[in-house]
């Protein structure tokens, strides 16, 4: 019997498709990866907003002291063994849920109390 598409055009054998297969899915696993990692990485400087748990906070403009559970380092930032969430007052009162620590910041209450 005669190849019905003729001699000119190759043919493929299963041993020289599937490491060809294999090494255009590790090559898009690589790259998925690569854009996973990335997408991880960078997710830290895009989600938090105005407030943060922080451990270090800048002192505001305008205040020499430090907030209530934070520790003055003598330099422009104070720092806290505890991880609190707090977020800058603005000059305006804070928002409910959330009590005035001092020098210009607020911290999330847990469980109702502090």
């Amino acid at each position: 019997m005669g190849d019905i598409y003729g001699s000119s055009v190759p043919r493929l054998s299963a041993q020289r498709c599937i490491p060809r297969i294999s090494e255009i899915v590790i090559r898009q696993l690589k790259a998925l990866t690569l854009a996973l990692t990335s997408a991880l990485l960078s997710l830290p400087l895009v989600a938090p907003g105005a407030a943060v748990a922080q451990k270090r906070i800048p002192k505001l403009e305008g205040y020499d002291q430090c907030p209530l559970g934070y520790v003055n380092n003598l330099a422009t930032h104070c720092v806290s063994p505890i991880y609190y969430k707090v977020k800058p007052t603005y000059g305006k009162p804070c928002d409910s849920g959330w009590m005035n620590i001092g020098a210009g910041y607020c911290k999330k209450k847990t469980m109702g109390i502090f």
